[in-house]
């Protein structure tokens, strides 16, 4: 079986998105044109932003419907990092809370693509 190397987003505006992810991240996109950017992640997933009235078959839904996980090392880490996200433009669909598994927050890009941070809890 081939391994998982790419993630594709289907955005509006890639140029828009690619600028939204290139701040948030601190990475620039390796690849850009008008209806297409590709950013790699530090560890190594690429992540494609497609402009989605160019992609066949055409995308049946938009953003919101599943998560892109970013994992952090320590709560400290949600919470710096919930920090740093607003300041950079972030919009938080739920902000820094312990639940069950950790502490975690949610942000949206542009597109409305729900965007986890998490810490998983020391006593699990």
């Amino acid at each position: 079986m081939t391994e998982t190397n790419i993630l594709f987003l289907y955005v509006a505006d890639a140029p828009a998105s690619a600028g939204f992810y290139a701040r948030l991240l601190g990475i620039e996109p390796v690849e850009a044109s008008p209806t297409f950017a590709l950013l790699v992640l530090p560890s190594g997933l690429a992540l494609g932003l497609w402009g989605k009235d160019g992609v066949q078959p055409a995308p049946t839904a938009g953003g919101g419907g599943c998560e892109i996980g970013f994992k952090m090392s320590s709560p400290a880490k949600i919470d710096e990092t919930h920090a740093a996200w607003l300041a950079k433009g972030a919009m938080i669909a739920f902000p820094p809370t312990d639940l069950g598994f950790g502490r975690s927050f949610v942000a949206l890009d542009p597109d409305g693509h729900r965007l986890r941070v998490y810490a998983i809890a020391e006593d699990m």
